[in-house]
């Protein structure tokens, strides 16, 4: 098996504690979702202890990331994990004395609180931690506010009981999916990563679509589409699959902003694309209790929308500007591909099949990862056998071995683990297991800013249900909602956007459904499909000037502003805005009010078409050039196909229909744009 082919992978030997409670972090949160041999509180306390020691190991009081740690981070960072013990050791005397605390209760939770802002702040910077401070002000001096945001009081002692030792507050249910599913899910992406998964979906992307008109384009969407779909992190996303494909639609002919702004939107997608999503779908399915596969089905159409919307305006920047693909010989065979790692698509089948066979993501997560170890561990000991038989034969021995999971459970997989992690060694093939270690340590990183946020953001969960101010605000929207539906989403829209503007998508969804999600309910938009309006506008944020965290991620690489790839993002990413205003109007298109197959595909086809007008009319370029007058009549017809007035939809397609029929009459015999070469 050929080893990864990351380009992430540490210049230097990482310092010996970031290391090693790395592995031990992941060790952890392996052995706890396989045997819960603990309580869940402790399993939280201590995912937030490791937290802080891993995060007070790379970065320093100015948030700077250090390749050594000072004596001040390691003595925080073991301070910080060291008071996760407290909640493991006094669990029971904790239980009885709720909401009562002693001193050592009070140092604790002070101490817990101001190292989460801080390390926070380390490693997200100010944004998430100052909303946070103000959602703690308020819980403490709210009572002196005028109107209706005034709450009844609130002592310090009761606060820091409800955030610092309560479920609702530090460790709540974000902590709680945090420490289950989502990084289980991580850990799942980086053994994919770090066995070759990137190659094999950039080479897929290639085979398919690299020839064709502004190929590269295509390849960035394909290829970041798909790991987007096993990492959930669209920032990680745009640093790992960005270094290969802005180069690629650089060199072919598009512009810096355009390959920046493909690739961040393409990256942004995978949240929102079935079955594995982001972090936020597993959180959602706890905050309103609903089964996770309804949550990706609910998703599937528009991520679909969403996707086509970014080819499809590739597709048209390509043929305005006369860019072609690349040669056919210089594509790789994908199906030579596929033959060379089609053994790493076997975890992703087996997880959708749990999934949609109704397991919980925990168990699904839990059994994916289990298979992918064993296949990159057996790949490693059967490349060792040159007769092809004897390879049949180990194969099959290994998963009979496996097979015996139905009769002793995970057990029986770790044995197999053990046993192959002990060949392996034996026969000196260091390089498969610095292959499994390598994933255990990025894994247990790239779950940092997850978690670090899932724990910060328990302040305004906490606060909220103490203080009751989400009812207030819900209020305010509902009173706006009853008069103008179209304002209460344009209002929720407008916050989420603002909230994101450097807080990440998951705290960014947290904030907004707790305050928004339940007004937009009240005024009669289906639970899900409330909860993924402001799911994707979280996303939207990501892609949004004048922070837009996945366009500056793309910034260095694109070697452009990351402002104008953030504007050119907006463009692309059309479906992101559109999709949801015309889900609340139709919930059919995520599934939602038991629609009829006849309704569904309807409600696509609008939708369809109007992402479709919009493109065209954004890029200015469908057979040939479009005129100023059918650029803005094209986003016109679009806009009316979205809202939900009488006659609008025949309005929209008569509008469509002509304007479609006259470009397509009037480029009928226009020879095809100039090609551009490579530079």
């Amino acid at each position: 098996m050929e080893q990864s082919d990351q380009s992430e992978q540490s210049p230097s030997r990482p310092f010996w504690l970031l290391f090693y409670g790395a592995l031990a972090f992941s060790t952890f949160q392996l052995v706890t979702a396989a045997f819960s041999p603990v309580s869940t509180t402790v399993v939280r306390a201590l995912h937030v202890g490791f937290l802080f020691l891993l995060i007070y190991c790379q970065y320093d009081l100015r948030g700077v990331k250090q390749e050594r740690p000072s004596w001040l981070g390691i003595t925080l960072g073991l301070f910080g994990l060291g008071l996760a013990f407290y909640h493991w050791i006094y669990e029971g005397e904790l239980i009885l004395r709720a909401g009562e605390l002693n001193q050592w209760d009070w140092i604790i939770g002070i101490a817990t609180l101001i190292l989460v802002f801080d390390a926070s702040r380390r490693m997200m910077g100010w944004a998430l931690p100052g909303i946070c401070l103000a959602f703690l002000a308020y819980s403490l001096f709210g009572e002196y506010l005028p109107g209706s945001f005034q709450h009844r009081g609130y002592d310090l002692e009761q606060v820091i009981s409800q955030l610092a030792f309560g479920t609702e507050g530090l460790y709540g249910t974000p902590t709680y999916v945090s420490s289950g599913y989502i990084f289980l899910f991580i850990l799942f992406g980086a053994f994919l990563e770090q066995a070759g998964m990137l190659k094999l979906f950039n080479d897929l992307a290639l085979g398919l679509v690299g020839s064709s008109r502004g190929g590269p384009g295509k390849v960035s969407v394909i290829s970041s589409g798909l790991m987007g779909t096993i990492n959930g992190s669209g920032v990680a996303n745009v640093v790992s699959t960005g270094q290969f494909t802005i180069p690629l639609m650089k060199r072919f002919g598009y512009r810096s902003e355009f390959a920046g702004a493909v690739e961040a939107t393409s990256s942004m997608g995978g949240q929102i694309m079935p079955p594995v999503m982001g972090a936020v779908a597993f959180i959602m399915a706890e905050t309103i209790n609903v089964p996770y596969l309804d949550i990706t089905k609910a998703a599937l159409i528009p991520a679909l929308l969403y996707f086509f919307t970014v080819f499809w305006m590739v597709h048209l920047e390509a043929g305005r500007a006369g860019l072609m693909g690349l040669a056919k010989e210089d594509c790789p065979n994908p199906l030579a591909a596929l033959r060379a790692r089609w053994y790493l698509l076997l975890p992703l089948v087996v997880l959708v099949a749990l999934l949609f066979s109704g397991f919980t993501p925990l168990f699904s997560g839990m059994v994916g990862l289990a298979l992918t170890v064993v296949l990159i561990l057996g790949s490693g000991l059967a490349s060792r056998i040159s007769a092809t038989l004897w390879r049949v034969m180990f194969w099959l021995g290994l998963g009979v071995a496996c097979a015996t999971f139905n009769q002793y459970g995970i057990t029986a997989i770790f044995v197999v683990v053990t046993v192959l992690v002990v060949l392996i060694f034996l026969g000196r093939d260091r390089g498969v297991l610095k292959t499994a270690v390598d994933a255990l340590y990025h894994g247990a990183l790239h779950a940092l800013p997850v978690g670090i946020a899932c724990a910060l953001v328990g302040v305004i969960i906490g606060v909220i249900s103490l203080t009751g101010v989400a009812t207030t605000v819900a209020g305010h929207i509902i009173d706006l909602g009853e008069h103008s539906l179209m304002l209460s989403l344009l209002l929720t829209m407008l916050t989420c956007l603002v909230l994101g503007m450097g807080i990440p998508t998951i705290p960014n969804y947290i904030i907004t459904s707790s305050i928004a999600a339940p007004a937009l309910l009240d005024l009669g938009v289906p639970l899900i499909v409330s909860h993924m309006f402001v799911f994707y506008f979280g996303i939207m944020a990501d892609l949004t000037p004048p922070v837009a965290l996945a366009a500056f991620a793309a910034s260095p690489i694109a070697r452009a502003s990351g402002m104008a790839i953030g504007m050119k993002a907006l463009q692309i990413a059309i479906a992101g805005f559109l999709v949801p205003f015309m889900a609340v109007y139709d919930p059919a298109l995520m599934l939602q009010g038991d629609p009829t197959w006849a309704a569904i595909v309807y409600i696509s086809i609008k939708a369809l078409l109007a992402v479709t007008l919009w493109g065209m009319g954004s890029i200015g370029f469908w057979r040939g050039r479009l005129a100023w007058w059918e650029r803005i009549a094209m986003i016109a017809a679009a806009c009316v196909l979205v809202v939900k007035l009488p006659y609008s939809d025949e309005l929209g397609f008569a509008i469509a229909l002509v304007l479609l029929a006259q470009h397509w009459w009037r480029w009928r015999n226009a020879a095809p744009v100039p090609a551009q070469s490579p530079s």
